[in-house]
């Protein structure tokens, strides 16, 4: 097979978890299929170091700048399906939630979630006819589609009435590493895009109520509601911002605990490092976060301001105890992600 990666969406430290995705999914691809061919289309701000250096796999950047969204829609449109046919692709993979609608070739397309649609009120709305329309354009016009969790499948088949296949993410080796080299210091630590979803506005507030708890540190994409929390956020608190990956394995490793109080997810890949980590976990009681997690992490209401104060409570207190967690989450792998999403490329030829 010729399969065509469709990465024009990516933004280097841009957007966030789709992006850790990406990164790892095709290295796991490149290390699992040495007989299909890859062609991967990247945009301008993408550079060579996302297509594995492997025979099989080449890098074809296009002439489109991601950073202007409709230019790149309409280049994901127009100039993309005209590239597939160049290049004879015989599968069109995109893993960032929109396919071109007419295309040389049967698409297969990742859905992260459905949060357009479970909670449109977070979107802008000059944005959200346009996720509106290209989703559900995408939902029925690829031949194959992913969910990246079964709450994902679910919403797929509640709002759009099409099914998908569940591949899980998986969480790098790294982190299992981290967790032999702990030395707990005195944070605790929130992984997390700041958008008006990920309810970090609670959870500083929380914080903020009760001086004996440890500092907190918040590390991630700046977002929609980034200005609002550094607003809010006091002297106590440490918003990083997006942060390499070893910066990103030296909190894991010095963090005191984890807590992630998101209202809304399509699988939670953070709360996954954290447990790979070693690091104690509380976290949403919320669908997809149960599939994650099983019962390998403190659950609180993400709606209640004071069940997240008292989760800080018992996480700063050393009471939230999940010996197995390690072991848990050591089953989510890169591979198994790759070896799946291979198997559901094959399937749309």
């Amino acid at each position: 097979m010729r399969v065509g990666v469709n990465a024009l969406y990516l933004i280097p430290g841009g957007v966030g978890g789709t992006e850790i995705y990406l990164r790892n999914l095709l290295a796991a691809m490149a290390r699992l299929d040495r007989e299909n061919q890859y062609i991967v289309f990247t945009n301008r701000e993408t550079g060579r170091d996302l297509t594995p250096r492997q025979p099989n796999f080449i890098w074809a950047r296009q002439p489109v700048r991601a950073s202007f969204r409709p230019g790149r829609i309409f280049f994901e449109q127009t100039i993309l399906p005209i590239a597939a046919a160049r290049h004879r692709i015989d599968v069109l993979f995109n893993p960032g939630f929109t396919c071109p609608v007419i295309c040389p070739c049967p698409n297969v397309t990742v859905f992260h979630d459905l949060q357009h649609k479970a909670h449109p009120e977070y979107f802008r709305w000059f944005d959200l006819p346009f996720w509106r329309l290209l989703l559900w354009a995408s939902a029925h016009r690829s031949k194959r589609l992913i969910a990246v969790s079964e709450a994902t499948r679910a919403d797929l088949r509640h709002f759009y009435g099409v099914d998908a296949t569940v591949v899980h993410h998986g969480v790098e080796p790294e982190f299992f590493e981290v967790s032999k080299r702990r030395e707990p210091a005195d944070y605790l630590l929130c992984v997390s895009t700041l958008h008006p979803h990920k309810n970090l506005e609670r959870l500083v507030r929380a914080h903020a109520k009760d001086a004996d708890l440890p500092p907190l540190v918040i590390a991630g994409l700046r977002g929609f509601f980034a200005e609002q929390l550094e607003k809010i956020a006091d002297s106590r608190v440490r918003l990083t911002g997006w942060v390499p990956r070893e910066e990103l394995y030296e909190l894991y490793r010095r963090a005191h605990a984890f807590i992630y109080p998101s209202t809304f997810e399509g699988f939670g890949m953070p709360v996954l490092e954290a447990m790979a980590a070693g690091v104690p976990v509380a976290c949403s009681d919320i669908p997809p976060l149960r599939e994650v997690v099983g019962e390998h992490a403190l659950f609180f209401d993400p709606l209640d301001e004071g069940a997240i104060g008292a989760a800080m409570q018992r996480l700063a207190a050393n009471q939230v105890e999940t010996p197995d967690a390690s072991a848990h989450a050591a089953v989510f792998t890169w591979e198994n992600a790759a070896e799946r999403t291979i198997e559901v490329i094959r399937s749309a030829q």
